[in-house]
């Protein structure tokens, strides 16, 4: 059974990592996917390539969600492009961490720029055609040191916290519009971003997992295909900690 047939979904940040689950995820449960990405064209094509092989309609979309205008582009060009907007994921994500004495000013602008202000940004652009559809699903990326703090992020902390309560926020607003708006707040998952934890050993970071593992991108896809589909059709303004246990 296709969960999405028929269904538009935009992932930004999707030529790897959990985003690039997410769009496989979702095409291979029928939904259209357009994604974005920010450097490697190579990438991005080869992405591109895969997703229609799956008998979906996908494109990729070369766009900074930090910068309003260009969010507002992609916006338009996906609703030109494909006819619908039904689904948001706000994916794409950066970090520099350091401890705060040694934080810059610009690092943490950076930070938020592309972590927060950008979700801001899509989600501002796209719920305009949710709500004369009276439908839509909007998945933000969040993170378990949204949840909990990490010593040593606080940039990073603070824009993943900002999610959440933008989250549960919009939630409230267009509910009664039949738009959801829910979280997602994934631990450590096996992705780019993560490989400097295993210089050490990895089995220093499973002490603090119940699950005694690193998660893997396809297991948050998951949770994130539950979120997009009809299947959590009364699930609104939640954060899933999908973390393996971490956060209980």
């Amino acid at each position: 059974m296709k969960l999405l047939e028929n269904k538009t979904a935009i992932v930004t940040g999707a030529s790897r990592g959990i985003g690039e689950a997410i769009a496989l995820k979702f095409a291979e449960h029928g939904a259209n996917v357009a994604f974005t990405y920010r450097s490697s064209d190579e990438l991005a094509k080869a992405m591109e390539e895969r997703l229609n092989s799956m008998g979906v309609k996908a494109k990729a979309y070369k766009s900074d969600a930090g910068d309003f205008a260009a969010a507002e582009a992609l916006a338009n060009d996906v609703l030109k492009e494909f006819g619908t907007i039904d689904i948001c994921v706000n994916n794409a994500g950066i970090s520099k961490d350091n401890l705060l004495l040694r934080v810059t000013p610009e690092q943490w602008d950076e930070v938020m720029n592309a972590n927060l202000k950008s979700v801001y940004n899509l989600t501002k652009h796209v719920i305009r055609p949710m709500m004369k559809a009276k439908s839509g699903s909007i998945i933000n990326m969040s993170s378990v040191v949204g949840v909990a703090g990490n010593a040593g992020q606080s940039s990073y902390a603070a824009s993943k916290a900002g999610i959440i309560g933008f989250t549960k926020s919009i939630a409230q607003e267009l509910g009664s519009r039949n738009i959801r708006c829910n979280a997602i707040a994934p631990g450590f998952i096996e992705t780019d971003m993560t490989d400097y934890l295993k210089d050490g050993g990895a089995e220093q970071w499973f002490s603090q997992i119940p699950m005694q593992r690193f998660g893997k991108p396809e297991e948050v896809a998951d949770v994130a295909l539950f979120l997009a589909s009809d299947m959590s059709g009364y699930v609104t303004g939640q954060v899933i900690n999908t973390c393996g246990g971490m956060n209980t």
